[in-house]
């Protein structure tokens, strides 16, 4: 049989080599600073290269701004104190920008993953072009940008969070937006470049809102050694992500997880994506607040009355949120018995109605997933943490560019930022 040899790429030369172990230290610097006090002999363990090595990379990182340096650690063992580094929390950062049918928040993340600065606008999105509704993420987006300026931070791109189908820069549809073919990439970079006139033009990616909330949850949730999980946001619709030994699964096209559209009922409610039945029409905002006879269109306000009517035994809302947490249970269970995940993660409006819903859709799953290893105790259907969120995701997601290639995100020297 004739084999197949696949082409090889180029030798690594030294430089990126070098890249490659500026990348590995910074890293190490981050994670073990999550568990308490990184030094250079530490990093030299964790990382398998020397300390002189370590200590050459550590210094051209600390000229780059990416890492600090403090007093020193005494690890108990003999031998000289080290110093302390941490990464910096100036420099290079990450910008999220979360656009959903009534809301836009706007995030900054520094390299430690920590969420820097916050903006939310609450407004009703559906009214309006998609050209507008991007036009006031970037207004909300500068001003954001400046607040992290004012605190030395230099977001060096910006990641879009997107409810709907996302691919290759454009919205393909958003029924819940109304959006089609919205090449909404392109109009929120044109719109923020145009609000920051002389400044350096800020790249600028998207992904889908779930899938960037799955992340932040795998990054900074409370998930402990969960990798494989299906992640359920409950907004106007209902979003879905997975994530799979710690890696996000986008599919052949990048359209993975719209759960919200599997069909529970073909003879039920119309959707806007032209379908009947389809579970947000059961588990989405508008759904729940409709069947718990709460008006005026919903929105946080309308959540948290909800919240304030369940928790005060009303029988109208405890019957809506279990109907949908029963509906829920039961797209689930096709979905846990497909894919086999260690949790189900419910995030969004979902979180502060977990102890009405999660009841009635964990008996689902444990009378229909066929492995026979879920139960209503074992704890693997819960709330998402509060860090769980697509803006912090979208923001996170461009730090982890900064952190794979650090060299790439070296501020210029003779400039200083914004």
């Amino acid at each position: 049989m004739k084999s197949i040899l696949t082409p090889l790429g180029p030798k690594a030369d030294k430089d990126t080599v070098r890249r490659h172990n500026l990348s590995l230290v910074l890293r190490a610097v981050r994670d073990e600073g999550e568990r308490g006090e990184a030094t250079r002999a530490g990093v030299a363990g964790r990382v398998g290269l020397t300390r002189a090595a370590v200590s050459s990379l550590v210094e051209q990182l600390m000229d780059s701004g990416f890492l600090t340096e403090s007093g020193k650690t005494f690890s108990g063992q003999a031998g000289r104190p080290g110093t302390a580094l941490k990464v910096a929390r100036t420099g290079p950062a990450g910008l999220g920008v979360e656009i959903n049918v009534d809301y836009v928040s706007v995030c900054v993340v520094d390299l430690a993953g920590t969420g820097r600065v916050r903006q939310t606008e609450h407004l009703d999105n559906r009214g309006a072009s998609a050209a507008e509704v991007l036009a006031r993420a970037a207004r909300l987006a500068a001003r954001t940008l400046e607040s992290a300026s004012e605190q030395e931070l230099r977001p060096v791109g910006a990641t879009l969070a997107l409810p709907g189908l996302v691919s290759g820069g454009s919205v393909r549809q958003a029924p819940n937006l109304g959006w089609n073919e919205v090449p909404a990439q392109q109009l929120f970079a044109e719109a923020l470049a145009a609000l920051r006139p002389g400044r350096p033009v800020l790249p600028v990616a998207s992904e889908n809102e779930a899938n960037l909330a799955a992340l932040a949850e795998l990054w900074f949730g409370g998930l402990g050694e969960v990798r494989s999980f299906l992640y359920l946001t409950g907004e106007i619709g209902v979003g879905g992500a997975l994530v799979l030994n710690g890696e996000l699964l986008r599919g052949a096209h990048g359209f993975a997880g719209e759960i919200g559209h599997v069909v529970v009922d073909p003879a039920g409610p119309e959707c806007r994506c032209g379908s009947r039945g389809c579970l947000e029409q059961y588990a989405g905002q508008s759904a729940l607040l409709r069947t718990a006879g709460i008006d005026g269109g919903g929105g946080a306000s309308g959540v948290l009355e909800l919240e304030r009517r369940a928790a005060a035994g009303d029988p109208r809302a405890v019957a809506a949120v279990g109907g949908a947490g029963r509906m829920l249970g039961r797209v689930l269970s096709g979905a846990v018995n497909l894919i086999d995940p260690d949790a189900v993660v419910l995030g969004g409006i979902y979180r502060g109605l977990m102890p009405w819903l999660s009841p009635p859709a964990a008996e689902e799953l444990t009378g229909r997933v066929v492995s026979g290893l879920w139960s209503a105790a074992d704890g693997r259907l819960r709330a998402s943490s509060v860090a769980g969120d697509a803006a912090r995701g979208a923001a996170a997601l461009v730090v982890q560019d900064v952190l794979d290639d650090p060299v790439a995100y070296a501020e210029p020297v003779g400039t200083s930022g914004e």
